[in-house]
């Protein structure tokens, strides 16, 4: 029932007394964490510690747009929600992961979502996408040759009814609707033009991609947060359906947060949310 981590028992993720299992699905937070190719480096200073002062504090510089986090509407769609104007039931639910592998630069259409999991979601559900590129996440070729959601996957998604959509790669578009390609104040990555033209066979990356996050745009303009980058242990929920947590911050205008995203099953179907009766 509990595990020892640096002398003291704690209990366990998939053995305690609430007899509920959590998995994390989000990556690593901290020193060179893997970055978006034009945001700072993450820095972390301490300020206090244990010789100075006998306590540990540390200031924290970083976007809020790295790691494991979720957009806000308020991110790309102007006039639309802050991330502490969401209702807190958009941080929490039930859903499903589903397997769509993918390889680099391939798009997740709607048929694809439809025939991964067209018989089993709900609407209201959050829905969480492994390609398998969380394998991949590091500094290198993860930013910029994932695969990435196409409008007709977002189009599904507004028909369904979804609530939230996670998944393992970099954005909420694919990486060349987004400024590392053609679009807005890009190509942050100018090389992967003819990159791109040789692995399409002939087809400009702006043709096949002529919009700036359509998919970020269509998403959050009907009110469909995205989580970007999950990792973690996803393999071991992937096939699943399970309840999820994933609160940001309460930041006054925040244009997103950095999350911790949990996958929660009760299989002994035991415990009980509270109630609320007075004591």
């Amino acid at each position: 029932m509990t595990i020892k981590i640096r002398g003291i028992d704690f209990q366990e993720n998939t053995n305690n007394d609430m007899g509920l299992e959590f998995v994390n699905l989000s990556h690593r937070f901290g020193y060179q964490c893997p970055n978006w190719p034009y945001f700072k480096d993450v820095a972390i200073e301490r300020k206090h510690y244990m010789a100075k002062s006998g306590v540990l504090s540390q200031t924290i510089t970083t976007t809020m747009h790295v790691t494991t986090h979720i957009d806000a509407p308020a991110h790309v769609v102007q006039g639309t929600p802050f991330i502490d104007e969401v209702p807190l039931p958009h941080f929490f639910g039930s859903g499903l992961v589903v397997s769509i592998p993918k390889k680099k630069w391939e798009q997740i259409t709607g048929d694809d979502l439809e025939k991964a999991c067209g018989h089993a979601i709900r609407k209201g559900d959050v829905l969480i996408i492994n390609t398998g590129w969380h394998k991949q996440y590091e500094d290198g070729d993860y930013f910029a040759y994932c695969p990435g959601l196409v409008p007709s996957a977002a189009d599904w998604m507004v028909e369904k009814g979804v609530k939230v959509v996670g998944h393992d790669t970099q954005a909420n578009d694919h990486p060349l609707a987004t400024a590392i390609g053609p679009q807005r104040n890009g190509p942050i990555l100018p090389h992967l033009e003819q990159e791109y033209l040789e692995w399409s066979g002939g087809t400009p990356w702006d043709v096949d991609f002529p919009e700036w996050e359509p998919v970020h745009n269509k998403l959050f303009s009907n009110g469909i947060l995205g989580i970007e980058n999950v990792g973690g242990d996803l393999d071991a929920v992937t096939g699943k359906r399970v309840t999820f947590a994933f609160f940001p911050w309460n930041w006054d205008r925040g244009d997103g947060c950095i999350i911790r995203l949990v996958a929660i099953t009760d299989k002994q179907q035991a415990y009980r949310i509270e109630a609320g009766e007075s004591f």
